[in-house]
């Protein structure tokens, strides 16, 4: 019923046959593979890994990656990218929303359902300010997607962590009220959610309602625990910087109810990826650390799999 994989960054060292041949060794059915371009990448933790250079997918490469996955077994569940598409620098912007669009069409030739990724936002502006960047510059990408019939799945992480992403974070997409307007916005089936229960946690808002109130707009899923350390938010409240008072952790380390988080997808009939998000800076301090914490996420998860 679900297919169970992981996102790639987490081995930025592998190369795609290596990514591939782990979750193959491993049990797992797909793989969410990062598509950063690698010319204009992030610095910050999990961005810049490419396991799919859009700019260089010709046929020779298409062939080679559908030989692949053949091969060991394991499909792709969307290609990821996840830059700040209304960034404050136009430019920036601009890069960001063509490449999007590049991967979308290399989802479309690699036959690949989903692409994920993030809104974007101007941190220093409104909600209802960013709606209207929103509104003018996300029409386009949702359009080729359509001409491509390929899902975009963008991930609910409100990106603030640090104090330059301060107060609104880099990403619009955090809250069910927000989601409803964007889709109002642009009411096109095609824009959904890759949802990752985790961000709802330490925004003290429930992970399991959206699941039920949005379940057609479902197009990829995240599992990623977080635990928010009481003593620390009695500290600082939560208007703080997040980073002081929650942190990132494997599935059934946190405070997510992944029982009620299954039950939930069942109950809505979601048919697609859960794909297990490896950000715990527990299990970052070398290549087996990273392995371990990829088997210990998969070791949990399967007792709600088939």
């Amino acid at each position: 019923m679900l297919d169970l994989g992981f996102v790639s960054a987490i081995l930025p060292d592998y190369n795609l046959e290596n990514v591939l041949k782990f979750a193959s060794q491993h049990d797992f059915k797909c793989v969410e593979l990062m598509c950063w371009p690698k010319d204009n990448s992030e610095a910050r933790r999990y961005a810049g890994v490419t396991h799919i250079d859009v700019d260089e997918l010709d046929a020779q490469a298409v062939a080679y990656i559908h030989n692949r996955t053949k091969e060991y077994g394991v499909s792709i569940s969307g290609l990821g990218y996840y830059p700040n598409p209304l960034d404050p620098d136009p430019a920036k912007a601009e890069y960001y929303r063509e490449h999007i669009k590049k991967i979308i069409r290399a989802a479309a030739q690699l036959k690949v359902p989903v692409v994920n990724t993030f809104i974007g936002r101007n941190p220093k502006l409104t909600v209802t300010e960013n709606l209207k960047l929103y509104a003018e510059h996300w029409p386009a990408i949702v359009k080729e997607a359509e001409e491509h019939n390929i899902k975009i799945g963008i991930e609910n992480c409100p990106m603030w962590y640090t104090d330059d992403e301060w107060p609104g974070g880099k990403n619009l997409a955090t809250t069910p009220a927000i989601w409803k307007r964007m889709f109002e916005i642009i009411p096109s089936p095609t824009l959904g959610l890759n949802y990752d229960p985790s961000h709802l946690i330490w925004q003290m808002m429930d992970e399991i309602r959206p699941i039920y109130d949005f379940k057609d707009r479902l197009h990829h899923i995240h599992l990623k625990d977080v635990k928010v350390y009481r003593d620390k938010l009695n500290e600082v409240g939560i208007m703080a910087n997040p980073s002081l008072y929650h942190s990132p952790k494997l599935p059934g380390l946190g405070d997510v109810n992944w029982r009620a988080f299954f039950a939930a997808l069942t109950d809505v009939r979601y048919r697609g990826p859960v794909v297990i998000e490896v950000e715990d800076k527990a299990y970052e301090g070398n290549l087996r650390d990273v392995q371990a914490a990829i088997l210990t996420s998969r070791n949990y998860v399967k007792q709600f799999l088939a």
